[in-house]
């Protein structure tokens, strides 16, 4: 029987933090109402009290969704968590997410503080926000640098203040998968309420393991994934939405699913970029432009006889409207008469041999080769 993995996206929060990728009100409602459409089950829409534009961003979100969770993000601050409380007032179903720093690092370098001082703010901060909300969620930021004792002592007592949620991130993207896996499973078992909230994994990418983290996360029992369209964020990024989605999609035997519709991934991927001026790689999973493209004459053989041969993904279930066959001095006569027959030439009237030379000669000086080049070449 499959488990439910919920879905929070922070585009409009995390996401946002990209330099120069800064969106308005009225962008962030467009993003967010295809968010819902999606079908994430909650939305980070903004931390309230870090600028005007922001707190009418989380507001009109609030106004403009009805089935995500609404959530805003505070730090373990009274005022803030007022203004959050505020700028939440119309969310049909809002959450804070409040939290502080729990590695050594912070608490000392950041903070100046202590473990226990940073323990008595992070359970005060909950409580003070249930006073608002039902739904409160608590980051123990760079969890992934923290002491692992501590770690557990802080997630037990943020539950027993009346945390519905605790984010374990990995702020600095510095773990890997099996270190994740480890301390997820510690705290499963050294945390006795902790089967009254839900673990959530927040990872950065640092060193290209935000993913291969987050799934690891879930196999130790976390069920809850903190992702972006595109895996925009601060510095490196964060974890893909897309590419977590289509893991557990394509991953049936893990037991995991999501309430994703993901036919709108690509669409949405390209919304979010076209609106951040941010254009996404051209080798990104899922919704880069060569992530359904086949330029080698081996793997295009391969996938003209059968796609299943190089494709573990359907274009189609994420919205991509097909695969394509690009002509490149590497493709084969395969490519070559598969894409004339496309341009309606019957290829047992034409001399494959010869024109397949004069292709390759083409292509080597024009790179890629489009279909008014083979027009030409056949003259």
């Amino acid at each position: 029987m499959s488990q439910r993995i919920q879905i929070f996206d922070t585009t409009l929060r995390d996401g946002e933090q990209v330099p120069g990728c800064q969106l308005t009100t009225e962008e962030k409602v467009v993003i967010a109402k295809e968010l819902e459409l999606l079908g994430v089950d909650v939305i980070e829409a903004g931390f309230p009290i870090s600028s005007p534009g922001d707190f009418r961003s989380v507001e009109e979100i609030c106004k403009a969704v009805t089935e995500p969770t609404v959530c805003g993000l505070t730090r373990a601050v009274e005022k803030d968590i007022e203004v959050a409380a505020e700028a939440l007032k119309h969310a049909k179903r809002p959450r804070i997410h409040t939290g502080i720093g729990s590695s050594d690092v912070h608490i000392l370098h950041k903070f100046n503080s202590t473990r226990d001082q940073i323990l008595e703010r992070a359970v005060k901060a909950v409580k003070y926000a249930k006073k608002f909300v039902e739904d409160v969620e608590f980051f123990a930021e760079d969890s992934g640098r923290a002491d692992l004792e501590f770690l557990a002592r802080l997630t037990e007592g943020v539950i027993k203040a009346g945390a519905t949620v605790v984010n374990l991130p990995d702020t600095t993207g510095y773990l890997l998968p099996e270190q994740m896996y480890d301390r997820i499973s510690y705290l499963f078992a050294n945390v006795s309420n902790i089967h009254q909230a839900t673990i959530s994994m927040h990872c950065h990418n640092d060193l290209g393991l935000a993913t291969a983290n987050t799934l690891a996360g879930i196999r130790a029992g976390a069920r809850q994934v903190e992702v972006t369209i595109n895996g925009i964020g601060e510095r490196a990024g964060n974890t893909s939405l897309e590419e977590i989605a289509m893991t557990l999609k394509v991953h049936k035997d893990l037991g995991f699913e999501t309430g994703l519709d993901s036919t709108r991934l690509y669409p949405l991927s390209k919304l979010v970029s076209g609106m951040m001026r941010m254009p996404v790689q051209a080798n990104k999973a899922i919704v880069g432009r060569n992530a359904f493209a086949h330029s080698s004459g081996i793997h295009q053989d391969g996938h003209l006889k059968n796609s299943s041969n190089y494709e573990i993904i359907n274009p189609e279930d994420v919205g991509v409207p097909s695969s394509e066959i690009i002509l490149t001095a590497r493709s084969g006569r395969a490519a070559l008469r598969h894409r004339l027959q496309l341009l309606g030439f019957k290829s047992e009237k034409l001399d494959i041999d010869s024109l397949y030379e004069r292709f390759l000669l083409m292509a080597d000086e024009r790179k890629m080769i489009h279909d008014q080049d083979l027009m030409e070449l056949v003259g």
